[in-house]
């Protein structure tokens, strides 16, 4: 991203987030991203996207100054997002590659009109690509040249401030200072599935006793549809034959 979208981006922000940094509980990039849907929890949203990536340590290397918009200083696992809630958790997969993000930043700015709605920080990056993170020059080295990624995310927790709850939109809409009264709704939870799941293996006993059953029939006599027919026969003739007793009863009593 660069000097000049991420700096309109944090200008418009500054308000915006100065007392939600405040009331943010102290932890690490880390912790805030380590939970996913492999720990069962819901997810809320699932998409893709391109990804590009930074890095601003606040240096002024890169031209940027400053701490990221949430208030915590640039690290491993944060993000920014154009419209996303601030301390939003998720995960990105690259070709098998997963890792993990929270959303402590605001952009890209101008490249989110074109497509690129997540900025990964460079470390990240570099991890899903095979390249090597530059600490002089804060860029990616070692990776074919790639600034730009296609990958897929999966929020599982949104952060409590403002901004879009739901597929991100660019940076110019604005969505990034409002509050949503229209989050998205979670499209899977894991532990309900697993229930599924055991609930089917629980039935398939049943089934296959029933298989057997059928099974065992076709071989005493070689045909399937003669094991059909010779049950259809075997029912009919007992209600024929319990329908006569009943009848010969009857007689007797009214005799």
């Amino acid at each position: 991203m660069t000097f000049s979208t991420r700096i309109a981006a944090r200008l418009l922000t500054g308000a915006a987030t100065a007392t939600l940094a405040a009331g943010i509980v102290a932890g690490t990039g880390t912790a805030f991203a380590e939970s996913g849907a492999d720990a069962g929890e819901k997810v809320m949203l699932k998409g893709d996207t391109t990804a590009s990536y930074y890095w601003d340590d606040a240096s002024g290397r890169n031209g940027d100054t400053g701490l990221p918009a949430s208030g915590k200083p640039m690290q491993k696992g944060l993000a920014a997002s154009p419209s996303w809630p601030l301390m939003t958790e998720g995960y990105v997969i690259y070709k098998g590659k997963k890792a993990p993000f929270f959303v402590g930043d605001r952009g890209p700015g101008i490249p989110s009109n074109r497509g690129i709605m997540l900025d990964l920080d460079a470390k990240t990056f570099a991890e899903l690509t095979g390249g090597e993170f530059n600490a002089d020059t804060l860029s990616v080295d070692g990776n074919g040249g790639k600034g730009h990624i296609k990958v897929q995310y999966v929020i599982t927790k949104w952060g409590k401030g403002v901004g879009k709850k739901n597929h991100p939109v660019p940076f110019e809409t604005g969505a990034w200072s409002k509050k949503d009264k229209n989050p998205a709704e979670p499209v899977m939870l894991k532990t309900a599935a697993k229930k599924t799941e055991d609930k089917a293996a629980k039935a398939e006993p049943k089934s296959d006793e029933t298989a057997k059953t059928v099974a065992a029939g076709t071989e005493q006599t070689g045909n399937p549809a003669g094991v059909a027919l010779a049950a259809l026969i075997a029912v009919g003739s007992a209600g024929y034959v319990g329908r006569q007793v009943l009848t010969g009863r009857i007689a007797v009593k009214r005799s």
